[in-house]
């Protein structure tokens, strides 16, 4: 075995071997990493032990047999940020024409808290039948409305919580109450990864900020970090620190691994019960790997003029949210399990919260999303990617059907009865179940809940809602909860 000496002009350092000394500069970092690639070949199941001590390690993103035949490999979760109108967009409410400023007796509740009755605003859009299932689209979405027959809408829609942070988290990580691991970590935990060279889980913001309650939106939670979500932003460098330092090409990285291999076999021997071993050398393996394959699945230089087209990428209202939308697809294509965009950041009319002005507030935000999102779901099919591709749109909430204040056309938020809608990935096109009463205030017919949403989520993805769990706290943690939820039969 080599044990070159490391010099310098003028003598050496103490006479340690070039092994030791990237050790002790590199404060044993690049060993973890080396550590997950030697797992490749077998040498961590005769090496490493868990936390027990006696159990072999495993990586914690190793791939997973489903509990039933999956549909979907993967999934894009188009958030709203803010919360979109149900009945402004895909809830076709006809009877409220001509109602405008009406007074009537509605419950509602909202950041305002509770009210008994309420001045009506009335669809600012009209509404237009589409494909051959005749769905009513609002001239908000023109292109998606050419989508309808490959979409199911879930109209009766409800959630525990009217308020921005508190639903979020409840439409993120099925919970009121933050500290929970997000359907994204969820996924990952239960199917492992598809690829070894690109995250599991990856989040992208809208330009003009995160939404509240921040990171919490794609946190692993109580599990380990390995399952968090990975910020891709749609402007610069997609992703942050991701080239190795100035002078230190992947070779140099890899040579600096391999030197360091036989002193990694001794101590990883001597700590088979580190119980935070498992995630540390997943994580840093994959940092290297992203290094070298990242950089290509994020290169939007190679697609043609005509794709960029389809996703609105010519066109400046619409080019961050349809680089978005591609760079999602291009994602999925390369095994990604879980990919989830925001429409909307910060507050106020920088996202969907439509307390104020609603014609401008939507009129803004569905004309950034409308063609980027039917270029997404087009080019999924094209491309024969929608059958394996789970995508969902939706807001936290929806909004009620009267004015907030008393004046203008604002509406206050509606956890009571909202609009989202899901494609591909074994769901039934063409369809509208659910159905809110004669003002979108509530769902009256076949309500469900978030819970019911997350289900039908995991069902597609070969995954039993109620035997996927993890042990925290005591309790086998699932991410529907104690109460559990059936996948929406009506859609499958």
């Amino acid at each position: 075995m080599e044990t070159r000496k490391i010099r310098k002009r003028g003598g050496n350092f103490c006479g340690r071997t070039r092994r030791e000394f990237l050790w002790q500069a590199g404060g044993g970092f690049t060993g973890v990493a080396l550590a997950a690639a030697l797992g490749d070949d077998g040498f961590l199941q005769r090496q490493a032990l868990a936390a027990d001590g006696l159990t072999a390690f495993r990586n914690p993103l190793r791939s997973r047999p489903s509990h039933v035949p999956a549909r979907a490999k993967s999934v894009i979760f188009l958030f709203m940020y803010g919360g979109p109108s149900q009945i402004d967009t895909f809830d076709y409410k006809p009877s409220m024409k001509g109602m405008d400023n009406k007074t009537v007796r509605v419950k509602t509740f909202g950041r305002a808290g509770h009210r008994q009755s309420g001045r009506i605003v009335e669809p600012r859009w009209n509404f237009k039948q589409y494909g051959q299932c005749g769905k009513w689209v609002s001239d908000l979405f023109p292109h998606l409305g050419a989508c309808v027959d490959d979409i199911a809408f879930l109209h009766s829609m409800t959630a525990d919580s009217p308020i921005h942070g508190s639903a979020m988290l409840m439409m993120n990580s099925g919970r009121i109450l933050s500290g929970s691991p997000c359907l994204g970590s969820w996924i990952n935990y239960g199917l492992g990864t598809l690829n070894q060279n690109l995250p599991g889980f990856v989040v992208m913001l809208d330009p003009r900020g995160g939404p509240i309650s921040g990171a919490k939106n794609w946190s692993s939670g109580y599990m380990p970090a390995t399952y968090q979500a990975t910020v891709v932003r749609s402007r610069g460098k997609p992703i942050l620190d991701l080239a190795p330092p100035e002078g230190v090409s992947p070779e140099m990285q890899r040579d600096m691994l391999d030197s360091l291999g036989a002193y990694n076999r001794e101590h990883y021997r001597a700590r088979g019960d580190n119980s935070d071993l498992a995630a540390r050398i997943a994580s840093y393996e994959l940092a290297f790997r992203m290094q070298r394959h990242a950089p290509e699945a994020v290169d939007l230089s190679r697609e043609n003029s005509r794709t960029l087209a389809l996703y609105g990428m010519d066109r400046k209202e619409t080019e961050v949210f349809g680089r978005q939308c591609l760079l999602a697809r291009r994602l999925v294509e390369r095994g990604v399990r879980f990919v989830q965009i925001y429409s909307g950041g910060n507050h106020g009319d920088a996202n969907w919260d439509a307390h104020g002005d609603l014609k401008s507030n939507h009129d803004l935000h569905a004309l950034e999303t409308d063609k980027p999102i039917a270029g997404l779901l087009k080019d999924l099919k094209q491309r024969g990617l929608l059958e394996e591709t789970l995508v969902v749109w939706g807001g936290e909430f929806g909004r009620q059907p009267t004015a907030e204040y008393e004046k203008g056309t604002g509406r206050d938020h509606n956890a009571y009865g909202f609009t989202m809608w899901m494609a591909g990935g074994g769901i039934k096109g063409g369809v509208s179940v659910g159905r809110t009463d004669e003002l979108g205030s509530a769902a009256v017919e076949d309500p469900f809940h978030v819970r019911h949403l997350h289900a039908t989520i995991l069902h597609q993805m070969g995954m039993d809602p109620d035997r996927l769990t993890y042990f925290y706290s005591g309790l086998d943690q699932k991410l529907v909860g104690v109460e559990g939820a059936e996948p929406i039969g009506q859609i499958i």
